[in-house]
């Protein structure tokens, strides 16, 4: 199991995996401009609460797996980062600009998943058999208002 994180009042654990594309999905993605938009990343994450912990590129689109505090804010952290990034990498290496449509860089959209931890499923059976008298307390998922 890995370490919790903690402040002075909770503990937690959470682990996102964050996927970036490039506009179009133009490939043009290569090691070192990956290696630069990593930097950029752990540059910016602590103002955020956020550690990087995995990088992995194609030459379209970034994964990256991190930890955040409950008070981060992800989505302006993802886009302060997609922002500065864009900015940094279309300085260092102009080439890229050439190859982009509009000079945009990431795609406006980003897919974020929760990771780590149990199951959905095992946490709701844990829930539902808590209490001495379940019957009684129990309250179906599906009687819940959406």
């Amino acid at each position: 199991m890995s370490k919790l994180d903690s402040n002075a009042h909770s503990v937690f654990l959470l682990y996102y995996h964050l996927i970036l594309v490039i506009k179009y999905r133009k490939k043009i993605l290569t090691n070192p401009v990956s290696e630069r938009a990593r930097e950029i990343f752990e540059y910016i994450a602590p103002k955020y609460h956020v550690t990087l912990e995995e990088w992995n590129h194609d030459r379209d689109h970034v994964h990256i797996m991190f930890r955040a505090h409950p008070k981060s804010e992800l989505s302006k952290f993802i886009n302060a980062y997609k922002s500065a990034s864009s900015r940094l990498i279309k300085k260092e290496y102009p080439e890229i600009r050439q190859k982009l449509w509009k000079e945009m860089f990431w795609s406006q959209s980003f897919c974020l998943l929760s990771a780590g931890g149990a199951p959905i499923e095992v946490i709701r059976q844990y829930i539902e058999t808590q209490g001495e008298n379940k019957s009684e307390h129990r309250v179906p998922f599906s009687d819940l208002p959406e």
